[in-house]
């Protein structure tokens, strides 16, 4: 048996524990949702939005940091691809937490996702509203107007059912990788025939006649890795899904695999592909770099086209967020770590109770919008990697704990694994303390590390307030 097929046994032979907390919900995801949730989760708003104000600060070598980044992403995703087959649940990253680190590990793990997903919502809604802007038909709507409007039709979609949800995803995800496919087709195009762009002709001399691949000297490269790390924000949302999958132990490690193929030629090829079709000085933070190349070979059409699309993935991180805080925050409430009403459903097995909590945040983020429209994204961008970079030292810190109780015969690991443990888990928990690192050298990545004491007072006077709640009987030994 390979690590990437399972027998029919697989991970079923020792009992595990059940989370109560997956009680009640519908098993209405198929494999076409969860494949193109898979998607979705590697490509974003940090690809369609960011990639263009990187480019502008880092040039070409924007390709490597995606690359390495991708990389750790992967990482991640592959040890939570393993304790989903070990046990799937719509708790993810926090049941295991809870399971292998105890309460206070899953009651980081669920406040740290809250976190990255309810300011990911800020960065999402300004998104929208900058994308809107694009056409002249908006201008006149202020910003946080158009904000607050994305919020309220995509929290009303979300309450309606897990399989609306899979639904909107797929159509999100197969517009995202259509529009993606069409440019790099467009633009492969353009090199391969030398059609001439604002008088500059494609080719790979656009890079070595504009200082080359790194024009701006190395650091700057560095510099921009907690912003990039953003893009991958949305890779273990497959393991909030995999709750609410019909036989996820078949269909997830398809789809958590088919992730690194996607990320090298989505985003790394992407990235080549711009900096061979324009300056990497012509991209701008305040334009997709998408829609600057399609504006700029005369076909205007073609950028208000893209400009749908990228509107189009804001909408689906947006609706992916909502989802995946309403089902951690359910886990947490049966645990009584979270506030009762969140573990509240509708009569459609959604839990909104969660869902609305996010969204509360959300509507802070509109004011931001209001307050400060220049800055909010990168503003809540750096307070997001934080919640994305606690999320994913978790998952890796539940998985290495899982391979030890496995070593003691506690547990057993199933036939789909994460290569070179536990060197691959050291390896990703260094690079993310360097990420960490790195937003000291950034002016609002310190204005978020000067926060860093203050999420820590927040998360231990929580922890002190819920406490004497905690349910300890919400997992059930039984055979899955």
């Amino acid at each position: 048996m390979t690590e990437q097929t399972l027998s029919a046994d697989d991970s079923k032979s020792a009992p595990v524990p059940a989370d109560a907390g997956d009680a009640g919900y519908d098993k209405a995801l198929k494999p076409r949702h969860v494949n193109m949730i898979a998607i979705g989760g590697a490509i974003g708003t940090g690809l369609f939005l960011g990639a263009g104000g990187r480019l502008a600060q880092a040039g070409p070598a924007l390709a490597i940091v995606y690359a390495v980044c991708g990389l750790f992403a992967f990482f991640v995703v592959r040890s939570l691809g393993e304790l989903i087959l070990y046990r799937p649940s719509s708790g993810a990253f926090v049941s295991y937490a809870r399971e292998f680190m105890g309460e206070k590990g899953a009651f980081v793990a669920g406040w740290m996702h809250f976190l990255n997903w309810s300011t990911t919502g800020i960065a999402d809604i300004t998104a929208i509203a900058l994308y809107a802007h694009f056409w002249s038909f908006f201008t006149p709507i202020p910003q946080w107007v158009l904000a607050l409007i994305a919020l309220a039709v995509v929290l009303a979609l979300n309450m309606v059912s897990v399989k609306l949800f899979g639904e909107m995803e797929f159509w999100f995800a197969i517009i995202k990788v259509a529009a993606l496919v069409t440019f790099m087709g467009i633009g492969i195009f353009l090199l391969v025939t030398q059609q001439p762009i604002d008088g500059n002709t494609p080719g790979f001399s656009l890079i070595s006649d504009h200082g080359g691949i790194f024009p701006a000297g190395v650091l700057p490269m560095v510099l921009i890795v907690q912003g990039v790390v953003f893009a991958y924000a949305s890779v273990e949302l497959v393991g909030v899904a995999a709750g609410e999958t019909e036989n996820p132990r078949k269909i997830m490690p398809k789809a958590i695999n088919s992730i690194m193929w996607r990320i090298g030629i989505f985003y790394v090829g992407s990235v080549v592909l711009l900096a061979m079709l324009m300056p990497w000085d012509s991209y701008s933070k305040n334009e997709s770099p998408f829609v600057t190349v399609l504006s700029h070979i005369g076909v205007p059409q073609a950028g208000n086209v893209m400009n749908l699309v990228v509107l189009t993935a804001a909408l689906s991180s947006l609706n992916s967020g909502l989802y995946s805080t309403g089902r951690i925050l359910r886990s947490m409430s049966m645990a009584g770590s979270a506030p009762k009403f969140t573990g509240v459903m509708n009569k459609n097995h959604v839990p909104y109770g969660g869902i609305l909590l996010t969204s509360a945040v959300c509507v802070v983020g509109v004011g931001l919008n209001a307050v400060v429209p220049s800055q909010a994204f990168e503003i809540v961008l750096n307070f997001a990697a934080i919640g994305i970079l606690g999320t994913w030292a978790i998952i890796v810190l539940s998985h290495l704990l899982f391979v030890r109780k496995a070593k003691l015969g506690e547990v057993e690991r199933p036939s789909y694994r994460l290569p070179f443990s536990p060197y691959t888990e050291i390896a990703t928990l260094i690079f993310l303390v360097a990420v960490v690192v790195l937003m000291g050298f950034d002016e609002v990545g310190r204005i978020t590390l000067y926060c860093l004491p203050v999420i820590g007072l927040a998360l231990v006077a929580g922890w002190f307030g819920v406490r004497k709640r905690i349910n300890m009987d919400v997992f059930e030994k039984t055979k899955l």
